[in-house]
């Protein structure tokens, strides 16, 4: 059994194993700026994506499931008195940690358009999607190395949609917002991790419920108790 055909033992929210659930863990965090996950379709069905996860946590949020190949991606709608800017380092990418403050000051809000897919993906959706090859680009900053562990990452700088995410809320709404996203995205890859038989069940934030049972992601059997 794959990891798609057992789709009935997971939550139809935060695609985890029923057992290992982090639903209740995931906050409802209000912030002016507005993000409009972008992502492709083959993306959206994974159970290690990312970034639906952060716009469960983001009370502003929209998500957009673009690539199906009978129905055109709609246009992203970008409020009045609202800046679009795409997160995303391509050569002409402004530093949103400067781009910000002059937006603060003028009392603009930012709507944060982010690709979520592998890095192919995400470097077509400006000229896929109608509308956003006009929005400039903005980048990140030099940061920590990516906790995430699920998939092998093709650039050496490279974070989870979810990383990216919150260390632009951070530069954008501040450190709490930032720390806010992280606690369920900690949860997620360390109990992923645990199901996977690759760390212990002492290296997981805040445990593992009693009794459960590992999951062979291949298989699809338990493997055994925490």
């Amino acid at each position: 059994m794959s990891r798609r055909s057992n789709a009935a033992s997971r939550c139809d929210h935060c695609r985890l194993h029923l057992s290992l659930c982090i639903c209740a863990m995931i906050p409802r965090i209000e912030t002016r700026t507005r993000l409009v996950l972008v992502v492709h379709r083959s993306e959206y069905i994974k159970t290690t994506n990312t970034g639906r996860l952060a716009a469960a946590c983001l009370v502003n949020s929209e998500v957009l499931v673009r690539g199906h190949e009978d129905a055109p991606t709609a246009p992203i709608y970008i409020p009045p008195g609202s800046m679009g800017v795409v997160l995303f380092p391509a050569d002409d990418a402004v530093p949103l940690v400067e781009l910000a403050p002059s937006l603060t000051s003028a009392g603009q809000s930012i709507t944060l358009v982010v690709p979520d897919g592998n890095w192919r993906q995400a470097s077509k959706v400006r000229s896929r999607v109608p509308g956003l090859s006009v929005l400039p680009c903005v980048m990140l900053p030099a940061g920590v190395p990516s906790v995430y562990r699920l998939r092998t990452e093709s650039h050496p700088a490279g974070l989870s949609t979810l990383e990216a995410i919150a260390r632009a809320m951070g530069i954008l709404e501040g450190r709490e917002v930032e720390e806010g996203l992280e606690r369920p995205f900690q949860a997620m890859v360390e109990r992923t991790l645990w199901s996977r038989g690759s760390v212990s069940a002492q290296e997981v934030a805040g445990g593992i419920p009693p009794g459960t049972q590992r999951h062979d992601p291949l298989s699809g059997f338990r493997l055994g108790r925490a």
